[in-house]
């Protein structure tokens, strides 16, 4: 049986993801949050001078990259930056030579190829949810990404003193 054949009949991980910029650009974080069964895992991080977008894509980079084998995975995003670059533009950015329909570079091409990278060694299944809403998932990936934004900027701070 293949990685991905296994990976679409074993139970899914399911994976909230979120971003975080103070300023656009400014100082960002991004937050996920990793559900499999029991099991949860928050990850968080931060960076300054970056934009709402990137934090976005990285989280869900980094999320995708802490899984040690391949999954069945649904990802949970309230960015349609996100989703729609997975589910609708994707595969014309690569056809392009990562250039939009109107021949301009693709914005954060760098981790958009990350993150086409890690997709490839999981079924990944994409999910839209309206932010700020309620979802539990949604809103604890949002209180991981403001929490990675504290840390960036903490981290500055040691650094500078």
């Amino acid at each position: 049986m293949s990685n991905s054949t296994q990976a679409a009949h074993a139970q899914p991980v399911e994976i909230w993801t979120d971003g975080a910029c103070k300023g656009n650009p400014g100082w960002g974080g991004w937050g996920a949050l990793m559900v499999h069964g029991r099991h949860e895992k928050e990850l968080c991080g931060g960076e300054p001078d970056t934009t709402n977008n990137r934090m976005e894509i990285l989280a869900v980079i980094q999320a995708l990259a802490a899984l040690k084998r391949p999954c069945h995975v649904i990802v949970h995003t309230d960015s349609q930056y996100v989703q729609k670059g997975m589910n609708e533009w994707l595969d014309g950015w690569k056809r392009r030579g990562w250039r939009t329909a109107d021949k301009k570079p693709v914005k954060n091409a760098d981790l958009w190829q990350t993150l086409d990278q890690l997709v490839q060694q999981h079924t990944v299944d994409w999910r839209w949810v309206r932010g700020h809403n309620g979802d539990p998932g949604n809103e604890r990936a949002d209180q991981l990404a403001n929490r990675g934004v504290e840390q960036a900027r903490k981290a500055q701070r040691a650094a500078d003193a």
